[in-house]
């Protein structure tokens, strides 16, 4: 795969995006794409959206828990990056058509605000705990540029992780008071139960999943940096929502954050 067609296809995921359309899978037109040429593509559609003012203030790892693995017959984890345009208010009203959402699912994870730089290859959770200023509740909405999420790993790497948007909840937590691998997390949607998990979902413990991806972009020369925000994965399957339906969830000793979504 020569540089053109990496171009090509992240400029694909970009148009996608901003018309709401979805394309069939790159693995299968293309079957021979690697991992790595999935992160190139993945950088151009950043690229594009960095054109147009967008600026990356975090980056996420998803595809952690066993769950969501088995739900989306993806079995390793993936890693993207997170833009200011991509972060709602908490307990807001979310638009599809404004934020070109187009087959969301919701998820509950635990988001990482760091203190201080880290720069894989070699770091640990023990690093990730003594980085991290604050954690908090999260609802990623994560959503799939490709055709009726027919992702294998190279597609949702190269569609950016298939994130969407994201919001934080409004309470900030020294990570190191609370055994974030026993945080329970219940998540209702319109009222109605809709899962479950603890922290321990994500690799045993999330400052492992947040290890894992500082070592991954590390090794392909991309740190993290000090107040950037940090998505640990999700605790329990994905949920599918559409205009009308709203999502809360609560996190033991983390606090809660809930979302509306409208056309």
């Amino acid at each position: 795969m020569d540089a053109h067609l990496t171009k090509a296809l992240g400029d694909e995921l970009f148009n996608a995006l901003r018309t709401r359309q979805t394309l069939a899978p790159l693995t299968r037109r293309y079957p021979e794409i690697t991992l790595e040429q999935a992160y190139r593509i993945s950088l151009h559609f950043l690229q594009r959206r960095e054109a147009l003012g967008e600026r990356v203030i975090g980056k996420k790892i998803g595809v952690t828990s066993r769950a969501v693995q088995e739900m989306l017959d993806v079995h390793q984890p993936d890693f993207g990056f997170l833009t200011d345009a991509m972060q709602v208010e908490e307990a807001s009203d979310i638009s599809l058509a404004q934020h070109n959402l187009i087959q969301p699912r919701a998820e509950g994870e635990i988001a990482f605000i760091l203190g201080e730089d880290l720069q894989g290859p070699g770091i640990s959770a023990e690093d990730v705990l003594a980085a991290s200023q604050w954690v908090a509740p999260c609802f990623e909405i994560v959503d799939s540029r490709i055709d009726d999420w027919q992702i294998r790993i190279q597609d949702t790497v190269a569609d950016n992780a298939s994130c969407g948007v994201f919001a934080l909840g409004i309470q900030r937590v020294d990570p190191r008071r609370i055994d974030l691998a026993k945080v329970e997390m219940q998540l209702l949607k319109n009222g109605q139960p809709a899962g479950s998990g603890f922290g321990s979902a994500v690799q045993g413990h999330p400052c492992k999943a947040v290890a894992w991806l500082a070592n991954t972009l590390g090794e392909l020369g991309i740190p993290f940096r000090r107040g950037e925000i940090i998505l640990s994965g999700a605790l329990a399957p994905l949920v599918p929502v559409v205009a009308g339906d709203r999502i809360t969830l609560s996190m033991s000793g983390l606090g809660h954050a809930s979302l509306r979504f409208v056309p």
